[in-house]
């Protein structure tokens, strides 16, 4: 994937943000799951850009399903020495590249299609592959362990509370293939419990709330990334409901800048919830920005059954990020100057397949 003078600019942005929160100029080992994903590409980008703009440090192993893809991703990467990008199923077994001082697992289904379509594959990735990871890191005495956790694990809002604090327990049906996600990361979080209680294992878990990016997969089925490759494609913007859902997003940049500050940050133990307060909009509202950025108009359609079964019924899924910014974190990017972008990147990406 080309990185442009933009891309660049946000990541030399988040870079100098994080410069006073690394880590010393010792060599740290990094293992990432899901390195191609849309997150843990954007990790790569920033943790190479801190070693060639600050001196830091950092050796990068980068683990994912498949290489064709990764090399699409980081192409511009071939012969860089800090980084290595090796195939791997964490369901099956980690590939052995020696002891890692910290562990990132960005691997997972994230979006509606696949949660009905690969439910046991979902499921796989947030234990077993959560597991495996964890086994490695106790037996390669790994510093810190890194759980990307999500909104999901709050289930639906009981109307008794405004925005999910950390401590927030919802309503999830478990009794539905939807279930597999959110229940499959809670369960991932109870392993990383798990293994700090019996081993000693430093972990701490970042939330996500629901996140774009240029990064993302063409064939995300996520709402907004639906939008975003509707406008991309200069289409009228399909909303499968009313859009009265109230969510909060954020940028694939500023997500990657969160987690490796509570990396670098958080307290042992500890989960954070990660949202921008410029990305808590209705989905009407997505679906107006990115229909009124090409010139085009918001089409109401029901969903088909197959859709149906991986969509999210939460009506209002704000995320309490008040625990992260009292680690010293801001946000520094505005959530809807990168839409913006990235209807624009997806829109050459697609062109580029088309071609």
């Amino acid at each position: 994937m080309e990185k442009d003078y933009r891309y660049q600019s946000y990541i030399d942005i988040l870079c100098k943000k994080l410069k006073n929160v690394y880590e010393s100029k010792k060599e740290k080992t990094v293992l990432i799951s899901g390195a191609s994903g849309m997150i843990g590409t954007v990790i790569i980008d920033i943790l190479i850009n801190m070693n060639d703009t600050y001196n830091a440090n950092y050796k990068i192993y980068g683990l994912g399903r498949s290489l064709q893809h990764a090399q699409e991703m980081f192409d511009n990467y071939s012969i860089c020495s800090d980084f290595k990008f090796i195939t791997c199923d964490i369901n099956n077994q980690i590939t052995e590249v020696g002891d890692v001082d910290y562990i990132i697992h960005a691997a997972s289904n994230t979006h509606p299609i696949d949660y009905s379509l690969d439910p046991i594959g979902t499921i796989s990735s947030n234990v077993i592959g959560t597991n495996n990871l964890l086994e490695y890191g106790v037996k390669h005495n790994c510093n810190r362990f890194v759980f990307l956790s999500s909104v999901e694990i709050y289930g639906e809002n009981r109307g008794d509370i405004e925005k999910f604090d950390e401590k927030y327990c919802g309503y999830v049906d478990c009794n539905t293939l939807r279930a597999g996600y959110p229940e499959s990361k809670r369960t991932g979080e109870a392993l990383c419990q798990a293994y700090g209680k019996k081993y000693d294992l430093n972990f701490v878990i970042p939330r996500l709330c629901r996140t774009y990016g240029p990064t993302m997969s063409i064939r995300d089925s996520k709402a907004i990334a639906q939008f975003i490759k509707n406008a991309a494609s200069r289409q009228d913007i399909v909303l499968k409901s009313d859009g009265r859902q109230y969510y909060s997003y954020i940028d694939v940049f500023q997500a990657a800048y969160a987690i490796l500050y509570i990396m670098f940050k958080g307290e042992n133990q500890n989960a954070y919830n990660i949202s921008s307060d410029s990305g808590n909009w209705y989905m009407k509202d997505v679906a107006e920005m990115a229909a009124n950025s090409v010139g085009k108009k918001v089409v109401y359609d029901l969903p088909d059954e197959k859709e149906k079964l991986g969509f999210s019924t939460a009506t209002k899924a704000l995320l309490d990020n008040s625990k992260l910014k009292k680690l010293g974190w801001s946000e520094v990017l505005d959530c809807k100057e990168v839409f913006n972008y990235t209807i624009e990147v997806i829109r050459k990406r697609i062109s580029e397949k088309e071609g």
